[in-house]
Formats: C-alpha cells, sequence, structure tokens
C-alpha cells in the first residue's frame, strides 16, 4: 500500500484582510455593533442580554459560571450581576448555601426586558446568518466550532 504524501499546510494570503482571523474578527465586530444599538434600547450591554438569556435557559448559575459563558472575567461577571440585581432583572441570595456561589435566577421583570429585546436581537442575527445560502448554516456552526475546540485544547 502507498503512503500518502503529508499534506501541505494552507499558504496564508499576504493581506492580513484575507486571513480567517481577521475576517472572523471583522464579523464578531460587525455582529457586536449591531448588538450594541439594539440593546442599548432596551438599557442592556451584550454582557446582560447575554447573562439574562443564559438564566433563562439554565437558572441558578454561578458567577463563575456565568462569567466563562459569557467571555467575561469573574470580575466582570460579578458587576454584570450586580447591575442586573440593582435593575431588578434578577435575584440572588444575600449568602452562599454552601461555598461562595449565590446562584442567579431571572426576576418576573428580567423575563419581560428578555422578552421584549429578543426579536430586536434575533433579527440582528438573522440578518447576518441570510447572508449566506441556507444550506450553508449548519456545515458553517460545525466549522466554527471545531476551530474553537482546536483554540481550546
Amino acid at each position: 500500500m502507498m503512503e500518502k504524501p503529508p499534506i501541505e499546510p494552507p499558504r496564508l494570503p499576504k493581506d492580513v484582510t484575507r486571513h480567517v482571523g481577521y475576517v472572523l474578527k471583522r464579523a464578531q465586530a460587525a455582529l457586536r455593533g449591531a448588538m450594541d444599538g439594539v440593546l442599548r434600547q432596551h438599557g442592556l450591554t451584550v454582557p446582560q442580554y447575554a447573562t439574562l438569556e443564559l438564566l433563562a435557559l439554565s437558572p441558578g448559575m454561578s458567577n463563575a459560571d456565568l462569567a466563562r459563558a459569557t467571555f467575561v472575567t469573574r470580575q466582570s461577571g460579578n458587576v454584570v450581576l450586580r447591575g442586573l440585581q440593582e435593575a431588578g432583572l434578577i435575584a440572588r441570595p444575600a449568602v452562599a448555601d454552601h461555598g461562595r456561589a449565590r446562584p442567579a435566577h431571572l426576576t418576573e421583570e428580567g423575563r419581560t426586558r428578555l422578552a421584549a429585546v429578543q426579536a430586536a436581537v434575533y433579527a440582528v442575527e438573522r440578518r447576518m446568518v441570510e447572508a449566506i445560502p441556507p444550506e450553508r448554516v449548519a456545515a458553517l456552526l460545525a466549522d466554527l466550532d471545531r476551530m474553537a475546540a482546536a483554540l481550546e485544547e
């Protein structure tokens, strides 16, 4: 049986604006800018909105879990949680039942605010995704997951 020759790594374009990382960052920056615009109208930031979405999906998450899931430091996550709590959008116990974690939950006002903003945020994502053929969305998501996993190893 013949051995296959090694696969050569792809050659990067000389123009950095055509590198995958650059284009990916440009898309992320455009998404963030569009989300900032719609969230500002609802008095929320992207980390606050992401926290509300995650707590709707998984009530009781800790600050550390939320910080990891929203891509901020624990310190920044704590600032986000305090702001949401002061706004009446989440509730956390004053003291932890055990350890240091104080599980967070959406309040009724938090659920209402999240519902009010979701349509606007989802419209931003829909506008972005509609720029590519529908049959390529699943492959794009799978490729992005693989790229993230390759860098997390």
